[in-house]
């Protein structure tokens, strides 16, 4: 024989119903099957809040019955033919109208006592298997009905009654002895006193219903119907990547169930376990999926942590004072005043020191915990030796489980250290002897990611699942998009490293999706997003608290540079392109490198010098490594270099500089390259991450613009002022042709000091022959003194700038 539970979602609907019904006729062609049922979906809180109104003196309360009588009777009228569902019909009625009665005293009454509650919410699952009994014997006739309350024997703790099974086995065993039929519905979730008064076994009772019957009937298997492939390694609403488990202990099962693994309900193992009993999750909808198989098997697998799960809306009580310590009885004293209140303590950890207890409760019992605590340590309190409860609301509980984790070291160091590296604070811990459960509390806004990040770590082959913000999809921002779709695929495969586009936004508009953005059509998007708003920007990417989360910027905004602070002390990666936040006051550029440490969220930009030239991440190796850097002779703009490289006597300046902005080459605004301010820029991040302390005010920028050049407004202005002043650049020119020499535009440190400016560089010189839009830069330092050490090569442009971005965020997956 087999025990099969059938739950709410199971049962929702007649259609659902005919599942369920194929389902049983198939199984009971080999043997008998007794089917416990819950009640339709949603009827049991549709029952609670009927009750809650009626208590209330609302009269709505009707119009919820009425909702109910109408789904059960349009659910039989599926099954039954018209000509025989008089009989049945009335039978429905009756027993509405019994409901009804009940409810119209809740009403008069003004009150809803645990009893009354109990009765009422019997009728849930009393309707469903009446319904559901019916149809069946249309299409199975050796199928009958039994009521649970005349097998189910409880005590009257109302609410959530203690099943007495020496009486309960013996009716049990009585009843299905002398039954004859191949199938018998159950009603799930109910039983009685000994007096005959109706009870409830607690929310999730029919799965415990369905074990008592297994246990009694020394069944071969319990099978829990549900919606979903068996238990899984996290909350698969969740977490997207989350896997089905195929077997598990029952232990761990009790473990995850208990953590909110809801397709089980955590006293249903307890009388299968006696047994040993195996236990099958099922998906209804899903039948030849294989499910989960619980048992007392524990089959070695490689990895020791079978799930994690979680328990949300908790609080936490921390009872502490220097009263407490080496006084015995204060655990005892704690924990019997929360048993006097009914309340359950669902976490407990202690200090060795013995000055503090610490208890997680559920939200919903925390302020009668609290008073409870409070008044049963008046007079410690008054006495000043123990302090007032400390409450400390909106957490959770996670849970790695897994019965072989005591065999494997460092599991709780990697646990803490994957929540650490993602901003997800720790508020306690606590770990059983048997070491098949590592709990701690988190906050409640933080279970998505931690669960994710956790899930990521345990179960996805070390697979690191990277959110991008990006702000600013222009010429490299394009460029950008299209190297990560391109190597989406290889990235996951090679690296495991997947990479999400979760944000972008241009100077006019946004878009959002938490699940990533199809990267095939992100501009017709991005062209009907809503409107670009900076602040709506950054509050969004930190609500959504993702893991892994990165913030890009490749704009050249200053106000954009100023928001990297507030991404970092979210434990948000920053990687730019944009350089005034590295450039700008000494002060705030060692801000961010130590919120960057502080908040373990990586801070990068590459691509500030050299786009996608390894120059910085040369220079920290160097520093790193012990050397040290003296001087830096480089040629740090690309634009310039790609000017001064195609600027002769058969193309202008102005021309030339034209053709370097639809090359992509130049800022939007080029008097920033033309300036000089850019190359400055760039050689005092580099200045900086060799060590030294500069700011930009300290280095000399020798001009070759004419000041009428630097004063236009706008870049029509800029441009005629080009043609205006024609004859300054071609002065220039030909003095470099007199000198035999080509034009550059260096950057130099040496004893301190800095300079930016336009040179005549001789036949000689390494920079001579520096072609295109091409950057070269030679450290001087204590090892590289004779020989610099050289870099060189392409300093400009949207895709290698695009590359060098990309390199930042695939170094951040890496780590």
């Amino acid at each position: 024989m087999k025990v099969l539970k059938f739950g709410g979602s199971s049962v929702a609907n007649a259609q659902n119903i005919k599942l369920v019904l194929d389902i049983i006729n198939h199984k009971s062609e080999k043997e008998k099957l007794v089917v416990v049922v819950s009640a339709l979906s949603k009827v049991t809180d549709m029952l609670q809040l009927a009750a809650a109104k009626a208590a209330a003196n609302d009269e709505s309360f009707k119009e919820i019955i009425a909702e109910i009588e109408k789904k059960h009777l349009d659910t039989l009228k599926e099954f039954i033919p018209v000509s025989e569902q008089s009989s049945l019909l009335s039978h429905i009625k009756r027993i509405i109208n019994h409901l009804e009665t009940l409810l119209d005293g809740c009403f008069l009454l003004g009150e809803l006592s645990p009893r009354t509650a109990d009765t009422i919410l019997s009728f849930g699952e009393l309707l469903s298997s009446f319904v559901i009994s019916e149809a069946l014997k249309k299409t199975n006739p050796n199928s009958g009905y039994k009521d649970s309350r005349e097998l189910i024997k409880t005590n009257n703790h109302f609410g959530k009654a203690a099943v007495n099974f020496e009486i309960t086995n013996q009716l049990i065993n009585d009843y299905f002895s002398i039954n004859s039929n191949q199938v018998v519905v159950i009603p799930g979730f109910i039983g009685s006193t000994a007096d005959g008064i109706v009870t409830t076994l607690g929310r999730g009772g029919s799965d415990y219903t369905a074990a008592i019957l297994a246990n009694a009937l020394d069944a071969k298997e319990l099978q829990i119907w549900t919606d979903v492939n068996g238990m899984f390694t996290a909350n698969p609403k969740i977490v997207k990547q989350a896997q089905s488990i195929a077997t598990i202990s029952y232990q761990e099962a009790m473990e995850l169930s208990h953590f909110g693994a809801k397709v089980l309900y955590p006293p249903t193992i307890q009388p299968v376990l006696r047994k040993n009993i195996p236990i099958i999750i099922k998906n209804t909808f899903n039948p030849e999926a294989e499910g989960t198989y619980i048992s007392n098997s524990n089959i070695p697998h490689d990895n020791p942590v079978k799930g994690i799960s979680y328990i949300d809306k908790i609080t936490l009580i921390t009872l502490e004072g220097p009263g407490m310590i080496g006084v015995s009885g204060s655990s005892k004293r704690l924990f019997e005043v929360l048993s006097s209140e009914q309340i359950n303590v669902i976490f407990i950890t202690q200090a060795s020191s013995e000055h503090s207890i610490c208890i997680g409760v559920l939200s919903s019992d925390a302020e009668n915990a609290e008073i409870a605590i409070n008044k049963a340590f008046e007079v410690e309190i008054l006495q000043h030796k123990v302090d007032p409860c400390i409450v400390e609301n909106n957490l959770c509980i996670i849970a790695l489980v897994g019965e072989n984790m005591k065999n494997h070291q460092g599991l709780s160091g990697r646990m803490f250290s994957t929540l650490g590296k993602n901003n997800v604070n720790i508020r306690a811990i606590a770990q059983g002897a048997s070491e098949r459960n590592i709990s701690a509390v988190i906050n409640e806004r933080d279970v998505k990611k931690a669960l994710n990040t956790l899930h990521e770590n345990f179960f996805e082959e070390n697979t690191v699942q990277l959110n991008l913000f990006v702000m600013g999809v222009g010429n490299v921002g394009e460029k950008f998009i299209e190297q990560i779709h391109s190597q989406r695929k290889f990235l996951k495969e090679n690296l495991k490293i997947n990479v999400r586009v979760i944000a972008l936004s241009n100077s006019r508009k946004m878009i959002f999706d938490e699940d990533g953005i199809s990267l095939k059509e992100w501009q017709a998007k991005l062209d009907n997003g809503e409107t670009a708003d900076k602040d709506v920007f950054i509050e969004k990417a930190k609500d959504l608290n993702l893991r892994n989360s990165i913030f890009v910027d490749i704009t050249a905004n200053a106000s954009v540079s100023e928001t990297y602070a507030s991404f970092l002390k979210q434990s948000i990666a920053v990687v730019t392109c944009n350089k005034i936040a590295c450039s700008s006051a000494y002060d705030n550029y060692k801000k961010l490198k130590t919120l960057s440490r502080q908040y373990n969220a990586p801070f990068l930009f590459e691509t500030n010098v050299g786009a996608g030239l390894p120059i910085i991440d040369t220079v920290k190796n160097l520093i790193a490594s012990g050397d040290k850097v003296n001087k830096i002779q480089a040629v740090l703009s690309g634009s310039l270099n790609f000017i001064f490289n195609n600027f002769d006597e058969n193309n202008s300046f102005h021309d030339v500089v034209k053709e370097a902005g639809v090359q992509g080459f130049t800022e939007p605004d080029p008097k920033i390259d033309l300036s000089g301010i850019d190359v400055a820029r760039k050689i005092l991040i580099l200045i900086r991450e060799s060590g030294y302390e500069m700011d930009i005010d300290a280095i000399e920028n020798k001009s070759f613009m004419p000041a009428a050049c630097l004063a236009t407004t706008n870049n029509d202005d800029f441009f005629a002022s080009l043609t205006k002043n024609a004859a300054h650049f071609e002065a220039i020119y030909k003095e470099a042709l007199s000198k035999d020499s080509r034009l550059k535009y260096v950057a130099t440190f040496e004893n301190g000091k800095a300079s930016v400016g336009l040179e005549f560089i001789p036949k000689d010189h390494p920079f001579y022959n520096l072609e295109g839009k091409d950057n070269i830069v030679l450290f001087y330092t204590d090892r590289y003194v004779d020989q610099p050490l050289l870099i060189k090569g392409a300093g400009a442009g949207a895709a290698v700038t695009a590359s060098g971005i990309f390199a930042d965020v695939i170094r951040i997956g890496n780590n």
